[in-house]
C-alpha cells in the first residue's frame, strides 16, 4: 500500500477504511469515519485538520511533544478528541492514532473478534 509522504485526507481515508468494520459518512457536514455508529475521526471545517478520538493522557502527551502537529481549541476541551494538522503529521503517527482510536470506539465484541484474527497460529 503506496501512502504519499505528506499526509492528506485521502492517506486518512485509507489508513482508517483498512480497520475492521470503518465506514465512511459526514459529521458536522464533514467527511467522518464511524465504527458501527460511532464516530472514530472527521475532517474539521477548515478542510486541514482532523478530529480524532483519543485518550486524554495520549492527547496531552502528544501536544505536548509535538504541539505544532497536535493541539486542542477551547471547544475541544472537554471531549476526548485531538486535533491533527494533516500537512505536518508523519503518516506512522496517522496509522498508529487511528489505530488507538478505532480501539477507543469498537465495541468490546469486535475488538475480540479482531484479538483473536491477529493472534499467531
Amino acid at each position: 500500500m503506496m501512502l504519499p509522504p505528506s499526509p492528506t485526507f485521502a492517506t486518512v481515508r485509507q489508513l482508517a477504511l483498512a480497520l475492521p468494520e470503518v465506514t465512511e459518512g459526514t459529521s458536522y457536514g464533514t467527511p467522518a469515519f464511524h465504527v458501527r455508529g460511532t464516530l472514530l475521526a472527521r475532517l474539521r471545517e477548515d478542510g486541514t485538520t482532523l478530529v480524532i478520538k483519543a485518550e486524554p493522557a495520549e492527547r496531552e502527551a502528544r501536544i505536548f511533544a509535538n504541539p505544532a502537529v497536535f493541539f486542542v481549541t477551547d471547544h475541544y476541551v472537554g471531549y476526548p478528541l485531538l486535533l491533527v494538522r494533516l500537512d505536518a503529521v508523519a503518516v506512522a503517527d496517522l496509522r498508529v492514532l487511528l489505530a488507538q482510536a478505532w480501539r477507543l470506539v469498537a465495541p468490546k465484541r469486535l475488538l475480540r473478534a479482531a484479538d483473536r484474527a491477529n493472534e499467531s497460529p
